[in-house]
Protein backbone atom coordinates (compact mmCIF):
# COMPACT_ATOMS: atom_id res chain seq x y z
CA UNK A 1 0.00 0.00 0.00
CA UNK A 2 1.58 3.04 -1.13
CA UNK A 3 -1.44 6.05 -0.47
CA UNK A 4 -3.75 6.41 2.74
CA UNK A 5 -6.03 9.08 3.51
CA UNK A 6 -6.91 10.67 7.33
CA UNK A 7 -9.92 12.09 6.41
CA UNK A 8 -12.23 14.95 8.05
CA UNK A 9 -9.99 15.26 11.11
CA UNK A 10 -11.55 17.53 13.82
CA UNK A 11 -8.00 19.42 14.61
CA UNK A 12 -4.68 19.48 13.47
CA UNK A 13 -1.78 20.78 15.41
CA UNK A 14 0.81 21.19 12.17
CA UNK A 15 3.70 21.96 14.39
CA UNK A 16 5.10 23.61 11.14
CA UNK A 17 7.09 26.40 10.69
CA UNK A 18 4.57 28.66 11.11
CA UNK A 19 2.53 26.36 14.00
CA UNK A 20 -0.68 26.62 11.88
CA UNK A 21 -4.11 25.00 13.64
CA UNK A 22 -6.36 23.38 10.94
CA UNK A 23 -9.86 22.14 11.43
CA UNK A 24 -11.97 19.92 9.17
CA UNK A 25 -8.73 18.97 6.59
CA UNK A 26 -7.57 15.84 5.29
CA UNK A 27 -4.21 14.50 5.17
CA UNK A 28 -3.03 12.83 2.32
CA UNK A 29 0.29 10.05 2.57
CA UNK A 30 2.04 8.87 -0.75
CA UNK A 31 4.67 6.78 -0.21
CA UNK A 32 5.68 7.19 3.07
CA UNK A 33 5.55 11.45 3.03
CA UNK A 34 2.82 13.95 3.50
CA UNK A 35 1.56 14.97 -0.38
CA UNK A 36 -1.37 17.43 0.33
CA UNK A 37 -3.20 18.93 3.05
CA UNK A 38 -6.87 20.40 2.43
CA UNK A 39 -10.67 20.01 2.78
CA UNK A 40 -12.33 17.30 0.85
CA UNK A 41 -9.49 15.40 -0.92
CA UNK A 42 -9.48 12.97 -2.96
CA UNK A 43 -8.22 9.63 -2.21
CA UNK A 44 -6.27 7.55 -5.08
CA UNK A 45 -7.31 4.24 -5.79
CA UNK A 46 -6.63 1.40 -3.66
CA UNK A 47 -6.03 3.75 -0.60
CA UNK A 48 -6.63 3.01 2.81
CA UNK A 49 -9.37 5.68 4.76
CA UNK A 50 -8.19 6.54 8.80
CA UNK A 51 -11.25 9.02 9.95
CA UNK A 52 -10.43 12.09 11.94
CA UNK A 53 -13.78 12.84 12.92
CA UNK A 54 -14.03 13.79 16.55
CA UNK A 55 -10.14 13.37 16.92
CA UNK A 56 -7.18 16.05 17.30
CA UNK A 57 -4.70 15.23 14.74
CA UNK A 58 -0.76 15.49 16.00
CA UNK A 59 2.75 15.26 14.72
CA UNK A 60 4.11 11.54 16.06
CA UNK A 61 5.86 12.13 19.40
CA UNK A 62 9.39 11.57 19.52
CA UNK A 63 11.75 10.29 22.64
CA UNK A 64 15.25 11.05 22.76
CA UNK A 65 16.45 9.16 25.58
CA UNK A 66 15.28 5.93 26.95
CA UNK A 67 16.70 2.49 27.97
CA UNK A 68 14.60 -0.23 26.33
CA UNK A 69 16.16 -3.04 28.49
CA UNK A 70 14.61 -1.58 31.50
CA UNK A 71 11.03 -2.52 30.62
CA UNK A 72 12.40 -6.26 32.37
CA UNK A 73 13.48 -4.26 35.53
CA UNK A 74 10.40 -1.85 36.88
CA UNK A 75 9.55 -1.21 40.43
CA UNK A 76 12.30 -3.37 41.63
CA UNK A 77 12.65 -3.82 45.31
CA UNK A 78 15.61 -1.44 46.56
CA UNK A 79 15.75 0.47 43.93
CA UNK A 80 12.46 2.00 44.09
CA UNK A 81 13.25 4.48 47.03
CA UNK A 82 17.00 4.91 46.09
CA UNK A 83 19.14 8.42 44.91
CA UNK A 84 20.77 7.69 41.22
CA UNK A 85 24.12 5.65 42.58
CA UNK A 86 22.65 3.45 45.01
CA UNK A 87 20.18 2.73 42.01
CA UNK A 88 22.41 1.98 39.61
CA UNK A 89 24.40 -0.61 42.36
CA UNK A 90 20.96 -2.53 43.17
CA UNK A 91 20.39 -2.84 39.29
CA UNK A 92 23.78 -3.63 37.72
CA UNK A 93 23.78 -7.53 38.93
CA UNK A 94 20.41 -8.20 37.55
CA UNK A 95 21.36 -6.44 34.34
CA UNK A 96 24.29 -8.50 34.24
CA UNK A 97 21.90 -11.82 33.86
CA UNK A 98 20.45 -10.37 30.57
CA UNK A 99 20.78 -11.91 27.22
CA UNK A 100 19.59 -11.45 23.52
CA UNK A 101 16.59 -12.77 24.35
CA UNK A 102 16.01 -10.17 27.22
CA UNK A 103 17.10 -7.51 25.37
CA UNK A 104 14.99 -8.44 22.49
CA UNK A 105 11.64 -9.09 24.45
CA UNK A 106 11.95 -6.15 26.83
CA UNK A 107 12.72 -3.41 23.78
CA UNK A 108 9.59 -4.59 22.12
CA UNK A 109 7.80 -4.19 24.62
CA UNK A 110 9.08 -0.93 25.68
CA UNK A 111 8.61 0.35 22.04
CA UNK A 112 4.78 -1.14 21.93
CA UNK A 113 4.28 0.89 25.18
CA UNK A 114 5.96 4.08 23.28
CA UNK A 115 3.66 3.63 20.06
CA UNK A 116 0.58 2.81 21.98
CA UNK A 117 1.50 6.82 23.75
CA UNK A 118 1.49 8.35 20.52
CA UNK A 119 5.59 7.90 19.86
CA UNK A 120 6.57 7.46 16.39
CA UNK A 121 10.45 7.72 16.51
CA UNK A 122 12.58 6.78 19.65
CA UNK A 123 16.41 6.74 20.55
CA UNK A 124 17.55 4.03 22.64
CA UNK A 125 20.98 4.21 24.92
CA UNK A 126 22.10 0.72 25.25
CA UNK A 127 25.34 0.61 27.40
CA UNK A 128 25.53 -2.81 28.47
CA UNK A 129 25.96 -6.12 26.45
CA UNK A 130 26.07 -9.19 28.97
CA UNK A 131 26.16 -12.86 27.92
CA UNK A 132 26.68 -11.89 23.62
CA UNK A 133 24.14 -9.76 23.99
CA UNK A 134 24.43 -7.00 21.42
CA UNK A 135 22.65 -3.75 19.64
CA UNK A 136 21.23 -5.32 16.75
CA UNK A 137 19.16 -7.49 19.17
CA UNK A 138 17.23 -4.16 19.37
CA UNK A 139 17.30 -3.10 16.14
CA UNK A 140 15.37 -6.31 14.79
CA UNK A 141 12.79 -5.52 17.48
CA UNK A 142 12.49 -2.00 16.57
CA UNK A 143 11.82 -3.26 12.85
CA UNK A 144 9.43 -5.97 14.23
CA UNK A 145 7.48 -2.90 15.89
CA UNK A 146 8.01 -0.30 13.19
CA UNK A 147 9.18 2.52 14.96
CA UNK A 148 11.59 4.87 13.30
CA UNK A 149 14.49 3.69 15.38
CA UNK A 150 17.91 5.90 16.97
CA UNK A 151 19.59 3.14 18.58
CA UNK A 152 22.75 4.33 20.30
CA UNK A 153 25.95 2.15 20.60
CA UNK A 154 26.99 3.39 24.81
CA UNK A 155 29.14 1.42 26.63
CA UNK A 156 30.90 1.20 30.03
CA UNK A 157 34.87 0.59 30.62
CA UNK A 158 35.80 1.53 33.81
CA UNK A 159 34.59 -0.85 36.79
CA UNK A 160 34.70 -1.34 40.25
CA UNK A 161 38.29 -2.07 40.70
CA UNK A 162 39.23 0.76 38.57
CA UNK A 163 37.29 3.48 40.81
CA UNK A 164 34.06 2.95 38.47
CA UNK A 165 30.72 2.33 39.28
CA UNK A 166 29.65 -0.43 37.39
CA UNK A 167 31.09 -3.93 38.33
CA UNK A 168 33.59 -5.29 36.02
CA UNK A 169 31.85 -8.30 34.39
CA UNK A 170 29.76 -5.23 32.99
CA UNK A 171 32.64 -3.34 31.84
CA UNK A 172 34.19 -3.30 28.23
CA UNK A 173 37.87 -2.95 26.13
CA UNK A 174 37.72 0.36 25.17
CA UNK A 175 39.39 -0.27 21.53
CA UNK A 176 36.45 -3.39 21.27
CA UNK A 177 34.07 -0.93 21.91
CA UNK A 178 35.33 1.60 19.24
CA UNK A 179 35.52 -1.46 16.76
CA UNK A 180 32.08 -2.41 17.47
CA UNK A 181 30.92 1.37 16.65
CA UNK A 182 32.37 1.04 13.48
CA UNK A 183 30.72 -2.59 13.03
CA UNK A 184 27.28 -1.54 13.98
CA UNK A 185 27.25 2.11 11.81
CA UNK A 186 28.48 0.16 8.72
CA UNK A 187 25.85 -2.27 8.92
CA UNK A 188 22.59 -0.01 9.96
CA UNK A 189 22.85 3.26 9.79
CA UNK A 190 21.11 5.00 7.18
CA UNK A 191 21.67 9.43 6.18
CA UNK A 192 18.44 9.22 4.16
CA UNK A 193 15.99 11.64 4.88
CA UNK A 194 13.17 8.53 5.35
CA UNK A 195 16.00 6.60 7.33
CA UNK A 196 14.20 4.07 9.70
CA UNK A 197 17.27 3.42 11.28
CA UNK A 198 20.27 5.68 12.51
CA UNK A 199 22.99 4.93 14.62
CA UNK A 200 24.85 7.42 17.24
CA UNK A 201 28.04 6.60 19.62
CA UNK A 202 27.07 6.92 23.25
CA UNK A 203 29.20 6.35 25.73
CA UNK A 204 27.25 5.69 29.26
CA UNK A 205 28.32 9.00 31.24
CA UNK A 206 31.97 10.76 32.65
CA UNK A 207 31.97 7.91 35.75
CA UNK A 208 31.77 5.10 33.83
CA UNK A 209 34.25 5.31 31.03
CA UNK A 210 37.43 7.30 30.62
CA UNK A 211 38.36 10.18 29.18
CA UNK A 212 40.62 8.94 25.91
CA UNK A 213 37.23 6.86 25.34
CA UNK A 214 35.37 9.89 25.63
CA UNK A 215 37.84 11.76 23.45
CA UNK A 216 37.87 8.98 20.44
CA UNK A 217 34.19 8.44 20.43
CA UNK A 218 33.55 11.92 19.92
CA UNK A 219 36.52 12.02 17.25
CA UNK A 220 34.89 8.80 15.81
CA UNK A 221 31.81 10.15 15.31
CA UNK A 222 32.85 12.89 12.81
CA UNK A 223 34.61 10.76 11.08
CA UNK A 224 31.65 8.73 10.12
CA UNK A 225 29.30 11.39 10.07
CA UNK A 226 27.16 9.94 13.22
CA UNK A 227 25.49 11.42 16.67
CA UNK A 228 26.99 11.81 19.99
CA UNK A 229 24.65 10.91 23.19
CA UNK A 230 25.55 10.43 26.82
CA UNK A 231 24.23 11.55 30.17
CA UNK A 232 25.68 14.94 31.96
CA UNK A 233 24.58 16.73 35.10
CA UNK A 234 22.07 14.60 36.03
CA UNK A 235 21.73 15.31 39.83
CA UNK A 236 24.28 16.78 42.80
CA UNK A 237 26.10 13.17 42.98
CA UNK A 238 27.26 13.71 39.31
CA UNK A 239 28.45 17.38 39.82
CA UNK A 240 30.16 16.35 42.89
CA UNK A 241 31.90 13.64 40.88
CA UNK A 242 33.31 15.83 37.85
CA UNK A 243 34.57 18.22 40.41
CA UNK A 244 36.60 15.70 42.21
CA UNK A 245 37.28 13.47 39.41
CA UNK A 246 38.05 16.14 36.36
CA UNK A 247 37.95 19.11 38.40
CA UNK A 248 35.43 21.03 36.72
CA UNK A 249 32.14 20.95 36.07
CA UNK A 250 30.35 18.28 33.67
CA UNK A 251 29.68 21.26 30.59
CA UNK A 252 33.29 22.30 30.85
CA UNK A 253 34.37 18.58 30.64
CA UNK A 254 32.13 18.02 27.95
CA UNK A 255 33.35 20.92 25.49
CA UNK A 256 37.23 19.85 26.55
CA UNK A 257 36.42 16.32 24.95
CA UNK A 258 34.61 18.00 21.72
CA UNK A 259 31.09 16.65 22.97
CA UNK A 260 29.41 19.62 21.99
CA UNK A 261 27.46 21.24 18.74
CA UNK A 262 24.57 20.39 16.92
CA UNK A 263 25.74 16.29 16.27
CA UNK A 264 25.55 15.69 20.02
CA UNK A 265 22.80 15.36 22.83
CA UNK A 266 23.09 14.57 26.23
CA UNK A 267 20.34 13.60 28.55
CA UNK A 268 19.08 14.75 31.94
CA UNK A 269 21.22 17.86 31.87
CA UNK A 270 19.33 18.68 35.54
CA UNK A 271 21.99 20.84 37.43
CA UNK A 272 23.49 22.83 34.50
CA UNK A 273 24.27 26.58 35.64
CA UNK A 274 23.93 29.73 33.31
CA UNK A 275 27.31 29.60 32.41
CA UNK A 276 26.52 25.80 30.68
CA UNK A 277 23.06 26.70 29.33
CA UNK A 278 24.79 29.54 27.28
CA UNK A 279 27.32 27.01 26.25
CA UNK A 280 25.20 24.64 25.14
CA UNK A 281 22.94 27.54 23.18
CA UNK A 282 26.05 28.58 21.23
CA UNK A 283 27.04 25.32 19.84
CA UNK A 284 23.16 24.45 19.77
CA UNK A 285 24.08 20.80 21.48
CA UNK A 286 20.82 18.83 22.76
CA UNK A 287 18.89 18.17 26.02
CA UNK A 288 17.02 15.44 26.23
CA UNK A 289 14.70 16.46 28.99
CA UNK A 290 12.89 13.41 31.43
CA UNK A 291 11.00 14.94 33.87
CA UNK A 292 9.45 11.86 35.26
CA UNK A 293 12.32 10.33 35.71
CA UNK A 294 13.91 13.26 37.04
CA UNK A 295 11.09 13.00 39.66
CA UNK A 296 11.06 9.49 40.51
CA UNK A 297 14.91 9.54 41.52
CA UNK A 298 14.52 12.79 43.11
CA UNK A 299 17.59 14.70 40.72
CA UNK A 300 15.47 17.92 40.56
CA UNK A 301 14.05 19.97 38.24
CA UNK A 302 16.07 21.00 34.95
CA UNK A 303 16.33 24.48 33.79
CA UNK A 304 13.66 23.64 30.89
CA UNK A 305 12.56 27.28 30.58
CA UNK A 306 15.66 29.02 30.63
CA UNK A 307 17.29 26.30 28.34
CA UNK A 308 14.41 26.89 25.61
CA UNK A 309 14.31 31.08 26.15
CA UNK A 310 18.57 30.68 25.82
CA UNK A 311 18.09 28.81 22.39
CA UNK A 312 19.14 25.06 23.57
CA UNK A 313 17.57 22.31 21.42
CA UNK A 314 15.18 20.53 24.22
CA UNK A 315 13.04 17.08 23.20
CA UNK A 316 11.38 15.15 25.67
CA UNK A 317 12.65 11.50 27.12
CA UNK A 318 10.98 8.86 28.90
CA UNK A 319 14.60 7.79 30.59
CA UNK A 320 14.18 3.74 31.32
CA UNK A 321 11.48 1.89 32.99
CA UNK A 322 13.61 1.30 36.07
CA UNK A 323 13.69 4.95 36.74
CA UNK A 324 9.89 5.75 35.36
CA UNK A 325 8.21 2.56 35.57
CA UNK A 326 6.45 4.03 32.24
CA UNK A 327 7.20 4.93 28.82
CA UNK A 328 4.07 7.56 28.02
CA UNK A 329 5.44 10.34 26.19
CA UNK A 330 1.98 12.36 26.82
CA UNK A 331 2.57 11.69 30.19
CA UNK A 332 5.92 13.25 29.52
CA UNK A 333 4.98 16.05 27.75
CA UNK A 334 2.54 17.12 30.79
CA UNK A 335 5.01 16.61 33.82
CA UNK A 336 7.26 19.28 31.61
CA UNK A 337 4.33 21.53 31.90
CA UNK A 338 3.60 21.14 35.18
CA UNK A 339 7.06 21.18 36.77
CA UNK A 340 8.13 24.69 34.65
CA UNK A 341 5.03 26.02 36.46
CA UNK A 342 6.43 25.04 39.57
CA UNK A 343 9.40 26.84 39.35
CA UNK A 344 8.59 29.83 37.37
CA UNK A 345 4.86 30.29 37.73
CA UNK A 346 1.55 29.40 35.79
CA UNK A 347 2.50 31.37 32.99
CA UNK A 348 5.98 29.67 32.49
CA UNK A 349 5.24 27.13 29.96
CA UNK A 350 1.71 26.53 28.06
CA UNK A 351 0.10 23.45 26.24
CA UNK A 352 1.03 24.10 23.04
CA UNK A 353 4.45 24.34 24.13
CA UNK A 354 5.15 21.46 25.79
CA UNK A 355 3.65 19.48 22.83
CA UNK A 356 5.62 21.06 20.39
CA UNK A 357 8.64 19.90 22.61
CA UNK A 358 7.31 16.43 22.31
CA UNK A 359 7.48 16.70 18.86
CA UNK A 360 9.11 19.02 16.53
CA UNK A 361 12.06 19.79 19.61
CA UNK A 362 12.74 16.05 19.80
CA UNK A 363 12.95 15.91 15.85
CA UNK A 364 15.44 18.47 15.90
CA UNK A 365 17.27 17.08 18.51
CA UNK A 366 18.01 14.09 16.75
CA UNK A 367 18.66 15.96 13.69
CA UNK A 368 15.77 15.09 11.96
CA UNK A 369 13.72 17.85 10.62
CA UNK A 370 11.27 15.92 8.01
CA UNK A 371 10.25 14.19 11.19
CA UNK A 372 7.85 15.97 13.91
CA UNK A 373 6.03 18.49 11.63
CA UNK A 374 2.83 17.84 9.73
CA UNK A 375 3.95 19.82 6.01
CA UNK A 376 4.29 19.07 2.59
CA UNK A 377 6.82 16.90 1.80
CA UNK A 378 7.64 15.95 5.78
CA UNK A 379 7.98 11.87 7.14
CA UNK A 380 3.60 10.58 7.36
CA UNK A 381 4.71 9.78 10.94
CA UNK A 382 1.40 11.04 12.72
CA UNK A 383 -0.65 10.17 16.24
CA UNK A 384 -4.39 10.59 16.04
CA UNK A 385 -5.86 10.93 19.46
CA UNK A 386 -9.80 10.60 19.88
CA UNK A 387 -11.31 13.35 22.45
CA UNK A 388 -14.59 11.93 22.38
CA UNK A 389 -13.53 10.38 25.58
CA UNK A 390 -14.12 11.26 29.28
CA UNK A 391 -10.84 12.38 29.53
CA UNK A 392 -11.77 15.79 26.67
CA UNK A 393 -15.63 15.85 27.66
CA UNK A 394 -16.26 19.29 28.28
CA UNK A 395 -12.77 20.69 27.39
CA UNK A 396 -13.07 24.13 25.54
CA UNK A 397 -9.96 23.79 24.14
CA UNK A 398 -9.27 20.20 22.44
CA UNK A 399 -6.13 21.01 21.18
CA UNK A 400 -4.99 21.71 24.23
CA UNK A 401 -4.01 17.74 24.87
CA UNK A 402 -1.70 17.86 27.20
CA UNK A 403 -4.09 19.43 29.92
CA UNK A 404 -7.35 17.59 28.91
CA UNK A 405 -7.12 14.95 26.48
CA UNK A 406 -6.37 10.91 26.15
CA UNK A 407 -2.85 9.54 26.96
CA UNK A 408 -3.13 6.84 24.75
CA UNK A 409 -3.25 7.28 20.84
CA UNK A 410 -6.11 5.87 18.71
CA UNK A 411 -4.16 5.18 15.36
CA UNK A 412 -0.39 5.46 14.89
CA UNK A 413 1.08 5.85 11.38
CA UNK A 414 4.38 5.75 10.98
CA UNK A 415 6.32 6.10 7.00
CA UNK A 416 2.77 5.92 6.14
CA UNK A 417 2.23 2.60 8.03
CA UNK A 418 -0.36 1.86 10.62
CA UNK A 419 1.54 1.25 13.68
CA UNK A 420 -1.76 1.50 15.52
CA UNK A 421 -5.34 0.82 15.12
CA UNK A 422 -8.57 1.50 17.33
CA UNK A 423 -5.81 1.73 20.52
CA UNK A 424 -4.16 -1.98 19.15
CA UNK A 425 -1.35 -2.51 17.86
CA UNK A 426 -0.77 -3.94 14.42
CA UNK A 427 2.34 -5.07 13.62
CA UNK A 428 2.96 -7.94 16.58
CA UNK A 429 1.25 -9.94 19.16
CA UNK A 430 1.59 -7.69 22.41
CA UNK A 431 0.11 -10.22 24.83
CA UNK A 432 2.38 -13.00 23.51
CA UNK A 433 5.16 -10.51 23.99
CA UNK A 434 4.04 -9.54 27.31
CA UNK A 435 3.65 -13.07 28.74
CA UNK A 436 7.44 -13.83 27.58
CA UNK A 437 8.20 -10.00 29.55
CA UNK A 438 6.38 -11.93 32.35
CA UNK A 439 8.48 -14.79 32.43
CA UNK A 440 11.89 -13.57 32.03
CA UNK A 441 11.14 -11.32 35.12
CA UNK A 442 10.13 -13.90 37.26
CA UNK A 443 13.55 -15.93 35.96
CA UNK A 444 15.36 -12.79 36.71
CA UNK A 445 13.39 -12.65 40.73
CA UNK A 446 14.31 -16.21 40.84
Amino acid sequence: MTALLIQNATHVLTMDDDRRELSGVDILIEHGAISNIGPSLVAPAGAAIVSGRDCVVTPGLINTHHHLYQTLTRAVPGAQDALLFGWLQRLYPIWARFGPDEMRVSAMVGLAELALSGCTMTSDHLYLYPNGSRLDDTIEAAQTVGLRFFPTRGAMSIGESDGGLPPDSLVEDEDAILDDCIRVIDAFHDPDPASMVRVGIAPCSPFSVSRDLMRNAALLARDKRVFLHTHLAENDEDIAYSLEKFGCRPGEYAQDLGWTGSDVWHAHCVKLDDREIKLFAGTKTGVAHCPCSNCRLGSGIAPVRAMRDAGVPVGLGVDGSASNDLGNLMDEARQTLLLQRVQNGADAMSAREALEIATRGGADVLGRPECGRIALGKRADIAIWDISGVESAGSWDPAALVLAGPNKVRHLLVQGKQIVSDYHMVTLDLPRVIEQQNIMARRLMD
